[in-house]
């Protein structure tokens, strides 16, 4: 098959994805319009809880299964007075509802591909064996939950009634990290710790989870074999793929745990020579497990927009606005040495912009709008890094949220209706805007790291709790610092975005995997109440968007940038940073600004009060032309 009827049958997958996703994003407009005899399959979901339904009960379900996030469940389990034990069994139980829903759908995106003969017999098998590996890791997820978060992790924290430092204090003296490359501690894990007697012990997954790991092993052989009969006639990758296969195979067979991250950085240097637009993502990231950081079960295809050209315009200004932060530092030889190893990263990205088309285990608990990754430096010197951004997909799910009285509340009319006439009706310059900060960001965690950045900020353990704002504000500021006008009407509404983000991501506060995002907000809400565009009173948010504003924020963060920047170049502990704007109360950061405090407090309040309540007074149909 010739790449042109290859990119047509793509076309065809890729506008299936896009109905598939259309389809079950109308349990939210069945929501919206009290239309509850069209519900029955979140009937079914509270029924598989035992739970009796109510309006927030039904819109978190709907949440849950349409956008696979449980915070608004566990918000509605806490009002209800589930203690904690009950709502990590209602949080599994959900997982398992959500997972078998999405596994059926995907069993139709392969069905749907054999069927009508799409693509290639080899990129057929691709589908299918992903599919079938993915089975397995799902399946895996809910063991690797129960036995690291909920086991390891909360039985460390009672150890060291809850001081996290005395937990990273305890593994590293213990030697229950795992080893990275050249035997120097690793950012990451790819084991678990097993408790004998009254001791840890750190194990790889062929032994701490070995049915399941055993599983997705014969999953990969299987896998393995079936490609090495057909040929990848139209982009001559096969052996790519089969050589990423057998070190998946290898990686997760090793059972010496000082070997686990080199067998994996193989998996890594594998993957980075596959280029087509059929991309398979595996065990990447690593948020959830806050001490060892074992990485996530991720794995999924992720299927690049036939339609997407391919440009340089978003690393250009970035590089450009890198540039202009590195003038303004010492010209030292290690300052010098890590913003070269940055460029480099920079001028290896290969850039997929897609949707997700299969995904399994973790991804279940949510998909990432975009991802930079390897998170391997070693393996990004040699390879580089891939970038995914899932902007259609975003999109979509955006334009289906629900309307909520709490945006309503907190933002006010006149900024919501501004946001939803650009949301609805400005397709193109959405894209921009979403390349400025959502794209932007993954590039921004490029900046500024070398191999061992990481190892040697995450002492305390927040790394990645100024990490993501370095990664956002990163993208910000080569929009700040953009010497064209090509994108300059858009500052409105990047700065919209900002603050919607700063503000939202409050809900995210006792949701332990997302901490470093929540993290983030606070430190965006520094900038934006210092810049006055925010003000606190008399518990209302006032929103001062005018010119002058916006310039002190601009400065605001090329300020705060900078300092952030020779903060990494000197590979200071992260908590330093992270301490000029929030300090932790109890199990939570909260930020040092009494006005923001209070803010903060205010709205968490009412995320826990109305965060499931549908806002009735505005609808959609007020917006779409």
């Amino acid at each position: 098959m010739n790449k042109e009827q290859f990119i047509n049958d793509l076309n065809d997958i890729y506008e299936f994805l896009d109905f598939q996703k259309s389809s079950i994003n109308k349990l939210i407009s069945y929501l919206e319009k009290k239309e509850f005899d069209k519900l029955t399959i979140i009937e079914d979901f509270a029924s598989s809880l035992d739970l009796e339904m109510s309006d927030d009960l039904r819109f978190a379900l709907v949440t849950r299964l349409v956008n696979l996030r449980d915070d608004s469940l566990v918000q509605v389990l806490k009002k209800s007075g589930s203690d904690e034990k009950r709502i990590i069994e209602l949080q599994e139980k959900a997982y398992c509802f959500v997972r078998d829903f999405w596994h059926e759908k995907h069993k139709n995106t392969v069905d749907y591909i054999k069927h009508n003969n799409l693509l290639t017999p080899f990129y057929q098998e691709i589908f299918q064996g992903v599919y079938n590996v993915g089975l397995k890791m799902s399946s895996w997820q809910s063991s690797w939950t129960k036995h690291i978060i909920n086991g390891i992790n909360k039985e460390l924290m009672a150890k060291f009634d809850g001081d996290e430092e005395k937990v990273f204090a305890y593994l590293e003296k213990h030697h229950l990290f795992d080893l990275g490359h050249n035997n120097i501690l690793a950012d990451r894990s790819y084991s678990a710790l097993v408790k004998e007697k009254d001791e840890y012990h750190s194990k790889a997954y062929i032994h701490s989870f070995k049915e399941q790991t055993t599983a997705v092993i014969d999953a990969l052989e299987e896998f393995e074999e079936k490609l090495i009969e057909l040929e990848d006639e139209t982009y001559g990758q096969k052996w790519d793929y089969i050589l990423y296969i057998q070190n998946l195979i290898k990686a997760f067979s090793e059972t010496k745990t000082h070997l686990l991250v080199e067998k994996w950085a193989d998996v890594d240097r594998a993957w980075m020579k596959i280029k087509t637009p059929i991309q398979i993502g595996h065990p990447l990231e690593y948020y959830e497990d806050h001490f060892r950081k074992a990485v996530a079960l991720e794995w999924d295809i992720r299927l690049t927009n036939p339609n997407f050209a391919q440009n340089d315009n978003r690393v250009n200004k970035i590089k450009s606005a890198f540039s202009k932060i590195f003038e303004n530092t010492e010209k030292t030889k290690e300052y010098q040495d890590i913003y070269d190893f940055s460029l480099k990263s920079l001028d290896k990205v290969q850039l997929y912009v897609g949707r997700p088309a299969l995904f399994f285990g973790a991804e279940f608990n949510g998909l990432f709008s975009a991802q930079v990754v390897p998170n391997d430096e070693i393996v990004s010197k040699e390879e580089g890094k891939k970038i995914f951004a899932f902007a259609d997909e975003i999109l979509q799910t955006t334009r289906a949220k629900p309307f909520l009285k709490l945006s309503q509340e907190i933002f006010g009319k006149e900024l919501l209706t501004e946001d939803r006439i650009f949301l609805f009706n400005e397709t193109d310059a959405w894209h921009q805007v979403y390349d400025i900060t959502t794209i932007g960001h993954e590039y921004g965690h490029i900046l500024w790291c070398d191999e061992e950045t990481e190892t040697i900020m995450n002492k305390s353990g927040n790394f990645k709790n100024i990490e993501e704002f370095k990664a956002t504000t990163g993208g910000l500021v080569s929009f700040f610092l953009d010497d064209t006008s090509d994108e300059r009407d858009l500052e409105k509404q990047v700065l919209i975005d900002t603050i919607k983000r700063a503000v939202g991501l409050i809900g995210w506060m006792e949701v332990d995997e997302v901490q470093p995002y929540y993290c983030e907000g606070l430190i965006h809400l520094n900038a934006l109440f210092d810049s006055k565009i925010l003000d606190w009173r008399e518990e209302e948010l006032i929103i001062n968007i005018t010119a002058n504003r916006y310039d002190e924020l601009k400065n605001w963060y090329i300020k705060n940038y900078t300092k952030l920047a020779i903060h990494y170049l000197n590979k200071k502990d992260a908590t330093e940073f992270l301490n000029n704007f929030v300090v932790k109360n109890g199990k939570y950061f909260m930020p040092k600004d009494t006005k923001i405090n209070s803010f903060v407090k205010y709205y968490f309040k009412r995320y826990q009060e109305i965060g499931q309540e549908l806002d009735i007074e505005d609808k959609k149909e007020n917006y779409i032309k």
